[in-house]
């Protein structure tokens, strides 16, 4: 049984009105048992898969790239987003832990790029096959299975009668056929949807995969932990997209409402290299479509050197020491190679339902995406194209470009002596340059399960973790005064009663404290805010107004079991970046120790479900009783190296100021 029918409108619209994919099943190829399936090889899945495998347990993993790693690798995202204060104590995962140290020993160091974004930079191609063999050593040491699918895509679920279990899955594995080219040849756009259809093509070879629970347990789990949160919408669970609505729990809201559309930016990232001579530069094409976005954004970054050097990952020798808007680094010398992730660069913001990448529940119905065997992805293949044009375009920018669409003239000039890299051999591994797979910043995101306190669906909000000063006139002009008192007691903690008296309040002094966390975090809350207009390169188009109110610093925050855990299915979890947040908590809980926490717990939770015949939810469904076998699960966490609080961070220590 699949999870929802299609209405009977809907279904007319697609069978008369829009292209509509072939829906026959070819036979299975193969049958794979395993105890748990996770989709998607990036970060939070390699580290689900590696607690589980450290637990005994049989692992299927499936990603669609042939790359392990997502953020560090596939995605090209290979510089650490980390906090001072975590860092120094190196208060992390044991996998995330064993994973920096795997990085160090393989160069000698732990930033062989040099670069001055983070402590460590490096090769996203050597990422894969320091992640892999981190796996395979954990395969070995727990006397788990690891069953490893690259190139690998989810295509439907298979339900019981109630719903409730995921019973089965189809996926399907693509190779190029004989004498194609080879994998990452053409850019993801082209490939994307083919990679879904069940028939052979020209170019690749299908396998039709059936997943299914091992026979050791009563039962298996299926984890979502692909980038745009893929399974959440083939599953069809509840879930957010987009901005939320203002409220009192996520007062910064740029919108009254909400906006699907509006999601964070999408990156291509690329690697360019110094050289010692000047290089020959084709314009391409549609770069004039693109170049009235391209910018430095700010004076005090308005520095190639300076912008060279901020994701430089790799440098074999060391240049002086240079200075620019307050920034020192080193700068480039022949032979570095810098990752170039930009804001008013290669991000790709796209805004309104014309453009969007990640297709609403609405949009999936309307193109049959929801139907038995019609899903391709979820994802917007024009949008898909246009951010390649723009990485590409933006790269012509940083050479030869001599405008700056906000900082005006005078301000750009070119550097010819940078080279574009590229070929199956080149840092990111593709023939075209670009990364094999966009970073995501935000996908779908689950709605939890109602619980006390939560009558709509467990939510992490905004003033859960930020560091905003509420009691700011702003929030008295934008929220109702109902809105603006209920903030008040919000953020008042155990000081609300005084709020209800009428006495002014405090502004939050720590992020929320939850009696299920399973993991930690802490990263600033970061936006890359989509485009006013469409499309987003219009010339004179503006960033969302209002998007960005709710940047700025968080506490030390936490991961609650809660936000793993979607409605309807019970054997199907969540981790990475589809867990239950806000849009503007998800600006937080997006970065690379995040996703390796949240997996570990999913992978642990799993292990520990299994082992004790439970589901997830039923370890937080008493919400006035202390769980025992929650406890369990925490201090199961906790002695296997995986912190489920930050140091002194406690409800008797309400001053997190400390924390950077």
């Amino acid at each position: 049984m699949l999870r929802r029918l299609v209405p009977v409108f809907s279904l007319f619209l697609t069978v008369f009105s829009l292209p509509t994919p072939s829906l026959a099943a070819p036979p299975t190829d193969k049958t794979v048992s395993c105890d748990l399936l996770v989709a998607g090889g990036g970060l939070s899945g390699a580290a689900t898969a590696y607690e589980a495998l450290l637990a005994g347990k049989t692992v299927c993993l499936t990603e669609i790239t042939d790359w392990l790693g997502g953020q560090i690798s596939a995605q090209g995202t290979s510089a650490l987003d980390e906090r001072p204060t975590q860092r120094r104590l190196l208060y992390y995962p044991r996998g995330y832990l064993e994973l920096r140290n795997r990085i160090k020993e393989y160069y000698g160091e732990l930033n062989p790029g040099d670069c001055w974004v983070s402590e460590s930079c490096f090769i996203p191609a050597d990422a894969h096959e320091i992640l892999k063999n981190q796996l395979l050593a954990a395969e070995e040491k727990g006397e788990g299975t690891l069953k490893w699918f690259p190139s690998t895509v989810i295509k439907e679920l298979e339900t019981n009668g109630e719903g409730s279990i995921i019973e089965t899955v189809t996926a399907i594995q693509h190779q190029p056929r004989e004498n194609a080219p080879p994998l990452n040849t053409d850019p993801l756009s082209e490939t994307f949807k083919d990679w879904y259809r069940y028939q052979d093509s020209k170019q690749f070879e299908k396998t039709i995969i059936q997943f299914v629970p091992s026979q050791t347990y009563q039962n298996w789990y299926v984890v979502d932990a692909t980038e745009t949160g893929e399974l959440v919408g083939l599953a069809d669970v509840p879930y957010r997209l987009g901005i939320d609505p203002r409220s009192y729990q996520e007062p910064s809201s740029a919108s009254q409402t909400r906006d699907p559309y509006c999601t964070q930016g999408f990156t291509y990232t690329f690697a360019m290299e110094a050289t010692k001579t000047p290089q020959t530069h084709e314009k391409p094409p549609f770069y004039e479509q693109y170049q009235p976005y391209y910018s430095y954004e700010l004076e005090r970054l308005a520095s190639f050197d300076l912008v060279f050097t901020y994701r430089r990952i790799w440098s074999p020798e060391t240049g002086d020491q240079e200075k620019f808007g307050g920034i020192g680094f080193t700068e480039p010398t022949p032979g570095d190679i810098s990752m170039q992730n930009w804001t008013w660069g290669n991000d790709y913001r796209p805004g309104t339902a014309k453009d969007n990448l990640i297709y609403t529940r609405q949009q999936l119905q309307e193109r049959g995406q929801l139907s038995p065997g019609g899903w391709e992805g979820g994802l917007r293949v024009n949008t898909l194209a246009k951010g390649e044009e723009n990485a590409w375009g933006f790269f012509y920018w940083l050479v030869e470009g001599t405008t700056d669409s906000q900082l005006g003239e005078d301000v750009k000039t070119p550097n010819p002596k940078n080279r574009f890299l590229s070929g199956l051999d080149s840092p990111m591994g593709t023939v075209h340059g670009l990364s094999k797979y966009p970073y995501i910043r935000e996908g779908r995101r689950i709605i939890g399960r109602p619980a006390y306190g939560y009558p709509e669906g467990f939510t992490v909000w905004e003033v859960d973790i930020s560091r905003q000063d509420y009691t700011r006139d702003y929030y008295r002009k934008v929220l109702s005064p109902e809105q603006y008192q209920n903030l008040q007691q919000e953020i008042a903690g155990r000081d609300a009663f005084a709020v209800i008296q009428g006495e002014e309040g405090k502004n939050r002094s720590r992020a929320r404290i939850y009696p299920d966390s399973v993991g930690i975090a802490h990263y600033a809350i970061d936006f890359h805010p989509c485009m006013r207009e469409h499309p987003p390169e219009k010339p004179g188009n503006t960033e969302r107004e209002g998007t960005r109110q709710g940047a700025g610093q968080a506490y030390p925050f936490q991961i609650p079991l809660r936000a793993l855990i979607p409605q309807e299915i019970d054997n199907f979890l969540v981790a990475g970046k589809s867990i239950a947040t806000s849009h503007i908590a998800a600006a937080a809980y997006r970065v690379h120790s995040f996703e390796w926490s949240v997996g570990a717990a999913a992978g642990t939770t799993v292990a520990f479900a299994l082992e004790n015949q439970i589901f997830p939810y039923q370890l937080v469904d008493e919400q006035l009783i202390k769980e025992q076998q929650l406890q369990q699960l925490r201090e199961r966490l906790q002695k296997n190296g995986n912190p489920t609080a930050f140091p002194g961070t406690s409800i008797f220590n309400n001053n997190w100021e400390d924390w950077q």
